[in-house]
């Protein structure tokens, strides 16, 4: 891409500045509802901006649907929750053709019933406690964006964005994501418990009688907008670098990969990895108002990127290592200037000159 190309002109300049204002009301209306979870909001909103989709990690009673729901009304966006069970079938969420019967001419004709999918933002709760059938019906909404019933493609109405909650697998009834349906999410984001503060908060005002309205901020057609520039926004060789040396380095068949990758990783993250390391440093840096990515913008987001695509190994797990600590370990070896890398003999050359 050209230096001209890479320029952001002056009406990029002023979507910024508008998006920036803008994150700073939905955030104060979030908290008008949500006690805490800044970290969780704020990927949620990259993600969004990135035409990502999440998946939610946490205990049940964290508010996880609330805070989706008080998302879509911030945006104004419609909003449909549904609730995965082992009986569920492709139909009850892509909808179904019926046979209706035409008043005027008494002509007997197919019509399509939308089912809970066509919504701008989904919460599919418990996705791995249906069959597999019904994940992939899911899965093809999440990619393509559309639904086919009755060999007709209808496309789902944008911005389309999906957030999704597990169980923890070792319960009866559960089916596990395969690891190449993980991989459609943008971000796996972890729901914690609120600290003592704020869980005196949330008792405060879940247990007195409070009437709160929160204002919608954007329109569907703004996020849609900011979704565009995202993709516009430059990025240097060496960031671009700096995301490709993380990911190629938890790849054990590379050499790339230090022996201690080797030793607690089964499986390492592919190419979408990558690209959502870019991306999802990119909607940072809009949000914190900049057109420009930073190395600290690419380690932001290596957390929810890489959490869901690295397999720890039997000796990880027996270790209790996780990938949240494989990742904060590739962090702390991998700088962000290679050559820094290179004269520490912790990793590996990973881009070739």
């Amino acid at each position: 891409m050209s230096d001209s190309q890479n320029q952001p002109s002056q009406e990029d300049l002023q979507r910024v500045e508008r998006l920036q204002t803008a994150y700073a009301r939905m955030k104060e209306e979030m908290r008008k509802v949500i006690v805490g979870q800044d970290t969780v909001v704020d990927e949620l909103f990259m993600a969004l901006f990135c035409r990502g989709h999440c998946l939610l990690i946490g205990v049940p009673g964290l508010a996880k649907t609330l805070m989706i729901s008080t998302l879509s009304d911030i945006l104004n966006l419609s909003f449909n929750r549904i609730q995965f069970t082992p009986d569920l079938m492709p139909s009850d969420i892509t909808g179904t053709e019926v046979i209706q019967q035409d008043k005027a001419s008494g002509e007997r004709v197919f019509k399509f019933l939308k089912g809970p999918v066509f919504a701008n933002v989904i919460l599919a709760d418990e996705t791995n406690r249906t069959p597999p059938k019904t994940q992939a019906a899911m899965l093809e909404a999440m990619q393509e964006r559309h639904v086919t019933a009755g060999g007709q493609r209808h496309e789902l109405e944008e911005p389309f964005f999906v957030l999704a909650t597990q169980n923890p697998i070792e319960q009866e009834g559960t089916y596990p994501l395969p690891e190449a349906q993980l991989d459609r999410f943008m971000f796996m984001v972890k729901v914690d418990y609120p600290n003592l503060e704020e869980e005196r908060e949330i008792l405060r005002r879940t247990t007195e009688a409070r009437d709160v309205t929160v204002e919608s901020v954007l329109e569907a057609s703004d996020i849609q907008e900011l979704q565009a520039i995202v993709r516009r926004v430059p990025i240097a060789d060496h960031v671009l670098d700096y995301a490709l040396r993380l990911t190629r380095s938890t790849r054990l068949t590379t050499d790339s990969a230090p022996d201690w990758i080797k030793e607690w990783l089964a499986w390492g993250a592919g190419p979408r990895a990558s690209q959502f390391l870019v991306l999802g440093a990119k909607a940072r840096a809009l949000l914190e108002g900049r057109f420009y990515v930073s190395a600290d913008d690419i380690r932001a987001v290596a957390h929810p990127v890489l959490r869901h695509r690295l397999v720890t190994s039997f000796t990880a797990e027996a270790e209790g290592v996780t990938s949240d600590t494989v990742i904060t370990r590739l962090l702390e070896e991998c700088p962000p200037n290679q050559s820094e890398a290179l004269n520490d003999g912790k990793l590996p050359g990973v881009i070739s000159q």
